[in-house]
């Protein structure tokens, strides 16, 4: 199966309209995934894709490359809908800093859920690299939250 680049735009364009950030399709012939970010250009992998994908999207390929190849950059998503919060009160400290270190079990933020305050810990020891939303603001299932570096 292959997927013209009009049907490849179509879709990038359907995704950003609709709002969603990712999608996956996967059959015994092709796998697909588009990942896109707020104000970025979108992330397509596939092997039957490659090349349409870097002539749809060549920006992203080139600041995509160096995450792709490295395998202890990890991203933490949010595992629910909610309200996301880099501090346990307005008064306090953030909960982890950029170029900060973080053990396994340390909490990163916390998610407001259907009035539930829910704890979001590390998984792995690492350096944060990057916070990718902003507290107070409403985060998707899936949604990317942290770029951590393993150690």
């Amino acid at each position: 199966m292959q997927l013209p680049l009009e049907e490849l735009q179509s879709l990038l364009k359907t995704l950003d309209e609709g709002g969603a950030s990712e999608f996956e399709y996967e059959d015994d012939k092709i796998r697909v995934k588009v990942a896109m970010a707020r104000g970025q250009a979108p992330v397509v992998t596939s092997s039957l894709l490659a090349q349409a994908a870097l002539a749809a999207a060549p920006a992203a390929a080139s600041t995509r490359a160096p995450e792709a190849t490295d395998p202890n950059i990890v991203f933490v998503t949010s595992p629910f809908v909610g309200t996301f919060y880099r501090a346990p009160s307005p008064e306090s400290d953030d909960f982890v800093v950029v170029n900060g270190s973080v053990k396994k079990g340390q909490t990163l933020c916390i998610i407001e859920a259907m009035k539930l305050m829910n704890e979001i810990e590390a998984e792995f020891a690492g350096t944060v690299i990057e916070v990718l939303v902003d507290s107070g603001k409403s985060v998707e299932f899936g949604q990317k939250l942290f770029k951590i570096k393993k150690s």
